[in-house]
């Protein structure tokens, strides 16, 4: 198969901010007087909206998670706006896919002004030719919706397009919009149930660059 389009998770995939999402979430709890269970992190990594409200409302223990939610996005935009960390090999997979006429996007269950702020700041904006936020779905990952919707946007099938992600949440959702999932696990390692989901399991997206190579 030819592939036409590359499709990257933001949090823990292009940027080492899965940490900052959990410290944030930690301090909340601590704050709270809350000790969150340790699937946890399994649990809120890759969810977005209406999904991430029912993880907070079962782990904080309250009957709407929107302004646990609220406050934890916002403490993050402050912390990031001083310095967004890239992870290892994010230029060159990038640099990797577009001297070989991939499109590429990015399909994150931040907000749609976050991922531009972390680009722009990061200076990698201009690799991407679109953006597509967990918001602009109605359901979000493990859904396939907003990978599917991210391939559409690439002009090409799901079927054509490489997804890299390091959340299980995000692994599902690309194995079910039928994309070739790269599992670059951050956090959490692999868990059993998930590796049938992966095409490929890396450590870095330098790795995962060697990897792919022979497909294209």
């Amino acid at each position: 198969m030819r592939f036409k389009g590359a499709i990257f998770d933001m949090d823990g995939l292009l940027f080492d901010t899965e940490y900052i999402y959990q410290e944030t979430w930690q301090e909340i709890a601590v704050q709270r007087d809350i000790i969150l269970d340790g699937s946890f992190l399994k649990a809120i990594s890759g969810t977005n909206g209406a999904r991430m409200c029912q993880v907070i409302e079962a782990y904080y223990h309250v009957p709407d998670g929107t302004e646990i939610m609220e406050n934890c996005m916002e403490q993050v935009r402050q912390k990031l706006s001083v310095h967004v960390p890239m992870k290892k090999g994010v230029r060159e997979i990038l640099d990797f896919f577009r001297d070989n006429g991939i499109g590429m996007a990015v399909a994150s269950s931040s907000a749609v002004q976050q991922i531009e702020a972390n680009l722009r700041k990061s200076g990698i904006r201009d690799y991407f030719s679109n953006v597509v936020s967990g918001a602009e779905v109605s359901k979000g990952k493990p859904a396939p919706d907003i990978f599917v919707l991210a391939a559409e946007r690439l002009r090409c099938a799901p079927e054509e397009c490489f997804v890299f992600e390091d959340s299980e949440n995000g692994i599902r959702a690309g194995y079910a919009a039928g994309c070739f999932t790269v599992m670059v696990p951050d956090l959490i390692e692999p868990s059993s149930e998930i590796v049938p989901y992966c095409r490929k399991v890396c450590p870095d997206l330098e790795q995962a660059a060697r990897e792919i190579l022979h497909l294209l």
